[in-house]
This record gives structure tokens, sequence and C-alpha cells, in this order.
């Protein structure tokens, strides 16, 4: 691997991922700054725990659940990119918008029911009625979330990053003064958080349906609706939904571990610090949540185009930035343990007990920032089913349960939460390695280019060298699969 190419593939990645990481930090951080505000209003102990454990909800039954559904597109639409189908990236994301507002609907018949099933679940109920109001009040935002998610994996799998930034840099410093009106100047109190978040991410979504309308970045790329958005949906299904169960799998997990901190011993105290570290948790993870998409639309455009040897290279040398990356900002987390509560909350107990804690959660973050670049690679590849696979294994046979008995019966409370899932990622970690040191890079760049040809087959407008060099690729793959015993996948 020559040294010039190595250096050129890393500031590729990190002129790419770097942008990624502030856009999606700054769309996250929309929630916990309204969060923070709640924090500070007089008298608000129960008020907090309740509005944290809405914010822990909305992320398990419908945030999550958008980022995890959209980010098939970093498949569909990084690939397609790649072989050149720039008209197709449109299309995939067209039909992502569609299938994300009809999943929106159920979510929010389940947000409006909030309450009773946090009772059932055993929580405080006046914190379950602080909660079940403050989620209504969010259904707004959850609509425009799910548009923005599509909309960032349309121009992200383009290379088109500084755009996002700049919006969402806009929209985050729009929320800070509606918050500060809605929430602490208005009677609304609580519930104006949840309305400057709904004003937030839709100005948002304008702004960005604005760029992609007229901007000329996007003129081969959204040419319009097309009806094709309403074919081939149970392909996309069948990504997304491998998608958004290796996404989700880790925010559920860590959304029951925030359930379950409010049947602990002093469940208000639990709760918002359980909540604090594990939002700063997800504060953090952007970051590398933004450098593995970078990977990720690396490893999908080098497959597009036909390039397997490219698309390890661009793993390996993801591999040392991801690392690098979870180093600095455990080393960050630790130095700011002392301070970091007081952002959140008044409470001189709750801010001592997120000190105590956050050393746990920067040795989380050194192992979820190598996870969360196998995590992206796979989504380039198109393996999401096998990462769920993993997920389900590492977090919910071995993490949670081991995060239940130093939890309780060990007595450590919410850091025994804590110590369970970094032994869930570190297990993770040693998976994905494994499998990734036994792909077929070849047998990917094949299928790439049939789902590029499966996609796009029975549109009109399809080149004829197009089509007759992807059927090629097909007829290849296919005659492999006869003579040759089974790789991975």
């Amino acid at each position: 691997m020559e040294v010039e190419g190595v250096v050129d593939e890393m500031k590729r990645q990190l002129k790419l991922g770097l942008p990624i990481a502030f856009t999606n930090t700054l769309n996250s951080s929309l929630l916990f700054v309204s969060l923070m505000f709640v924090g500070h209003l007089s008298d608000s102990e129960h008020v907090f725990a309740g509005t944290a454990l809405a914010t822990s909800f909305s992320f398990v039954t419908g945030f999550s659940l958008m980022v995890g559904l959209s980010a098939a597109l970093d498949t569909f639409c990084g690939q397609a990119f790649g072989a050149k189908e720039k008209a197709s990236v449109g299309v995939h994301t067209q039909r992502a918008m569609l299938v994300l507002f009809a999943i929106c609907i159920p979510v929010s018949v389940v947000w409006n029911c909030t309450e009773p099933i946090l009772i059932f679940i055993r929580q405080n109920r006046e914190v379950s009625a602080v909660a079940g109001s403050y989620i209504r009040w969010m259904i707004p935002a959850l609509f425009g979330y799910a548009l923005v998610q599509c909309q960032t994996r349309f121009l992200n799998n383009q290379g088109v990053v500084l755009p996002l930034m700049l919006s969402s840099l806009l929209c985050s410093v729009l929320n800070v003064p509606l918050c500060w009106l809605l929430v602490l100047k208005s009677p609304l109190a609580n519930k104006g958080a949840a309305m400057a978040l709904s004003i937030s991410y839709w100005f948002n979504a304008i702004l960005l349906a604005l760029y992609m309308k007229y901007s000329p970045t996007c003129k081969e790329t959204w040419t319009g609706f097309s009806r094709d958005a309403f074919h081939h949906v149970p392909q996309f299904l069948k990504l997304a939904v491998s998608s958004a169960l290796m996404i989700c799998l880790r925010f559920w997990a860590l959304e029951l571990l925030v359930l379950l901190s409010g049947i602990l011993p002093d469940p208000k105290l639990e709760t918002s610090a359980f909540s604090i570290t594990r939002n700063t948790s997800s504060i953090v993870t952007m970051i590398s949540v933004g450098l593995s998409t970078s990977a990720s639309i690396r490893v999908s455009n080098e497959l597009g185009a036909g390039r397997p040897k490219q698309a390890r290279k661009v793993v390996l040398i993801a591999l040392f930035i991801a690392t690098s990356e979870g180093l600095s900002i455990s080393l960050l987390l630790v130095l700011l343990r002392n301070v970091w509560g007081k952002v959140y909350s008044n409470e001189t107990k709750v801010v001592k007990y997120v000190a105590n804690m956050l050393p746990l959660v920067a040795i989380s973050h050194l192992f979820d920032s190598t996870q969360c670049l196998f995590a992206g690679t796979l989504r380039g590849c198109g393996l999401q089913k096998i990462g769920a696979i993993v997920m389900i294994g590492t977090l919910y046979i071995i993490g949670i349960p081991l995060s239940v008995v130093l939890g309780f019966p060990v007595h450590l409370r919410s850091k025994g939460f804590w110590i369970g899932f970094i032994i869930a990622l570190f297990v993770q970690d040693l998976i994905f390695g494994m499998l990734f040191s036994c792909i077929s890079w070849e047998n990917l760049a094949a299928k790439a280019k049939e789902r590029v040809y499966d996609s796009i087959s029975q549109k009109e407008n399809i080149s004829e060298d197009s089509l007759a060099q992807l059927k090629g690729v097909r007829s290849t793959v296919q005659e492999e699969d006869h003579v040759c015993p089974p790789q991975m996948p």
C-alpha cells in the first residue's frame, strides 16, 4: 500500500467524515439542548426526569428507527452513484421518504399512548405523566426528522457535505433562542422544548429541499418526483429493516437500561444521571457515526464502480482513523467529568454521580468508535443482516443480562449497566474483526453491480452499454454461485 495513496484516501475520508460528524452532532444536539433548558427550570426534578424519560422513549420508538431505516440508502445510493447511475440516487431517496413517512404514522400512535405504556412497565406515575404530555408535542418533529434523514443520506452519498453542515448549524442556532423563549419565558415550560424541536427540524427539511431542487449539484440526481419510487419497495425494506436493526439495537439497549434505571433505588437520581450519560454517549457517538458514514460511502462507491481492492484499502484506513478518534474523545470525556453534569442539571448529587460514571462512558466510546466503523462498512457492502445478527447476540444475550446482574444483585446500579454495555461492545469488535478478515471483496463488488442492475432494469432510459455490462456481471455472479463454494456473503 503506497504511502501517497494512503494519505490521499485518509484526506478523502476526513474531508467527508468530519463535516458529516459535525452535521450529525448538530442534528442530535437539538434533542439534548432542549433537555438542557428543561433541566434549568425551577423546582423541575420530576419535570426533568419525565422529559429525559420521554427523550429516551422517543429514541427507542421513533428517532433511532428513522436513522436506521434511512441507512439503507448508504447501500442503494452509494453503489448507484459509484456505478454512475445518478438518476437512481434520487429515486431511491424518494422511495425511502415514502416508506419512512408511512412508518411515522403508527409510531405517532404509540407516542400518543406513552403514559400508560410507561406506567405498565413500572415507571413512576408522576414522571410518566410528564413524559406522556411532552412526547405528544414531539410528534410533528418525528416527520420532519424522517425527511431530514433521507435528505442527509441523499447528499452524503454524493459527497455533498458543506450545505448539510451549514443547514444544520443554522437550525441549531435557531433552536437555542426558540428554547429560551418557549421553555423559560412562556407558560409552555417543557412542552415548549418539544415545540422548538419541531420547528427546528422542519426548518432544516425545508432548507435542504430547496437546495436539492435548485442546486446544480443535484441536477442529475434529483430530477423531480418519479413513479419508480413506488417500485421495488420490498427490496428497499429488506435492507432497510436490517439496517434499522443494526443501528437501533444499540440505541434500544441503552434506552432499555434507562428504563431499568427507573426501578433502581432513588429512581429520580438514577434516571436523571443515566439519561445524561446516555445522552453524552449519543452525542460523542455522532462523531464516530460521521466517520463510519464516510467509510460506508467510500466503500459503496468503490464496490459500485467495481474496485474491490480499493474498497478493502478504504476499510483499513478508516479503522486507523476510528481508533484515533476513539482515543481522543475518551480522553476528553475523562478530563471534563467534573463539570459536564452542570450543563444538564443544577442538582449537586446528579452532577457528582455523572462525574463518577463518565470514565465508564469514555471506555465504552473507545470500543464503540471501532464498532461504528465496522457497522458503516457493512452498510456500504450491503451486509446489514450479518451486522444485525451480531448486534442481537452481543447486546441482548451478553450485554443486557450482564448489565442487569451488575446493576441489581451486585448493587453497582447505573455503573453496572455501563460495565455490561462495555463488555458487549468489546465482544462485537472481536466478532466484526474476524468477519472482515473472511470477506471476499471481489464477490461483494459483483453483487453491488447486480444490485444496481436489479434496481434500474425496468427503467426505459438506461443506456444499452450500461445494461449489457450489468447483465454480464449478473451472469458471472450466477456462474460463480454454481461452480464455487459459497463465500461471505
